[in-house]
């Protein structure tokens, strides 16, 4: 008798332990979720008034595993038009789960639909996306599937939401002038306006293919930073923020949809190519364009082919 009521009391303090610890866990869960919503909201209602408008953008035809992103950074400073700072592919195999980063230098001599051959950075002034878009399927045969753009000064702000303390880079020189911070020589924790500074400087002799392999370098530090676990309480902000900064013909679930495929293949090695390659362009100059880069468009089309895989 004694014994069994020993082993009932014993049931009863496992149940009452069951329910405080099924109860300490979703107070944990409720309140992790409440606080992702209202960070969220934050980042959403920050960005709100800022996000450059949608373009009237068509996909090129679907690749059978590749997918083609136009990633566009501009400086719009306040005005309706504006040209394209930083124009990269983003090539995204999803059978193999890799990805490929294009830089497209902004003084190509291209050969732009519909006006005079200009730099290249110029379509997206003439035209926006869609004539950039056109642009590169003229010249290089590659398909673009969807686009992504932000302003700098919203890139700024986004810096700052993902890591509040800075973003460790090794600066490689003294840096100044236009870029409006002033950067010393060494590993640095930069905020978003120094990052930004740092990204496009281009006051030496290696010029815009020197910002370029600045901007790659940038990417890949901020792919370190988005995989951190040491900022992942700040990511429900940050995507607040993306959604309204970033402006992209993705809708918030296909966005989410795609970032969470690449995350959960694994590995997301990023290799870089730069366009011109280096030796398939000459240094030439025009009254109405100024000093440009005169590339061979059939050998850089092969080599891109080649480094995104799309002959195999």
């Amino acid at each position: 008798m004694e014994e069994h009521v020993r082993q009932t009391r014993y049931k009863k303090r496992r149940i009452r332990k069951g329910r405080l610890i099924f109860m300490l866990l979703l107070v944990i869960i409720v309140s992790l979720v409440g606080y992702s919503y209202v960070q969220y909201k934050s980042g959403l209602d920050l960005a709100s008034e800022t996000k450059i408008p949608v373009e009237n953008f068509e996909p090129d035809d679907d690749h059978p595993t590749i997918e083609n992103y136009l990633i566009l950074g501009v400086d719009s400073r306040g005005e309706e038009k504006s040209r394209s700072d930083t124009m990269m592919l983003l090539s995204w195999n999803r059978d193999t789960n890799d990805m490929k980063l294009v830089s497209f230098m902004r003084d190509i001599y291209a050969e732009i639909p519909g006006y005079q051959s200009y730099k290249l950075n110029t379509a997206y002034y003439l035209g926006g996306v869609p004539l950039l878009q056109k642009t590169l399927n003229n010249m290089f045969d590659i398909s673009i599937h969807h686009y992504a753009m932000i302003d700098f000064r919203s890139f700024e702000t986004l810096i700052d939401i993902l890591a509040p303390n800075g973003i460790e880079m090794d600066v490689e020189k003294d840096m100044g002038g236009a870029i409006y911070v002033e950067l010393k020589k060494g590993v640095h924790k930069l905020n978003g306006k120094e990052l930004l500074g740092y990204a496009r400087f281009r006051s030496d002799a290696e010029g815009d293919f020197g910002r370029v392999a600045r901007q790659q370098k940038v990417i890949e530090a901020l792919k370190n930073e988005l995989l951190s676990p040491k900022n992942a309480a700040n990511m429900p902000k940050f995507i607040g923020a993306t959604q309204g900064y970033i402006t992209t013909d993705l809708s918030s679930k296909d966005q989410l949809a795609t970032v969470l495929k690449a995350v959960a293949g694994g590995s997301m090695n990023v290799e870089k190519m730069t366009i011109p390659a280096e030796g398939t362009y000459t240094i030439g100059k025009y009254q109405h364009a100024g000093e440009v880069l005169e590339i061979d468009t059939a050998e850089n089309s092969q080599l891109l082919h080649d480094f995104l895989n799309l002959n195999e």
